[in-house]
């Protein structure tokens, strides 16, 4: 089986250009977040809860706003784009944990991360993701 079957082929640059950086941040909070629990569950910690509130401590809003801040000089040009658009995007969702401003640098890692993914630069996406569980 090839993994196209499973995710199938990456968008086009007219795909791209014509989606929206919600739309990249819900596939990033997606990506982010299978990645997080495959890190979490080799710990082999074994209790459902435990790995949950694992989880939760890379995944919230927080964390992934300091992860954007430590990234944000290695981004290129068209990366740096994505963040700026994704946090620009009016939104009506109101952050239940944090301020606003950290939602949307968290809004903005996600959707930096679906573009990545959507785009297939699968290298760089790994890249960004391990740094985002450094520091346990």
């Amino acid at each position: 089986m090839d993994i196209t079957e499973i995710f199938g082929k990456g968008l086009t640059q007219d795909e791209l250009v014509e989606m929206s950086p919600l739309t990249l941040a819900f596939v990033g909070d997606g990506v982010h977040t299978l990645f997080v629990r495959n890190h979490v569950i080799k710990s082999r910690v074994g209790k459902i809860g435990d790995y949950h509130t694992m989880c939760a401590k890379y995944c919230k809003a927080k964390t992934q706003a300091e992860v954007l801040d430590k990234i944000a000089d290695s981004l290129s040009e068209k990366e740096a784009d994505i963040v700026r658009r994704a946090r620009n995007v009016k939104t009506h969702n109101i952050a239940k944990n944090s301020d606003s401003q950290t939602y949307k640098k968290a809004t903005s890692f996600e959707a930096l991360v679906g573009y990545l993914y959507v785009t297939e630069d699968y290298e760089r996406l790994l890249q960004i993701l391990k740094i985002s569980i450094q520091g346990e």
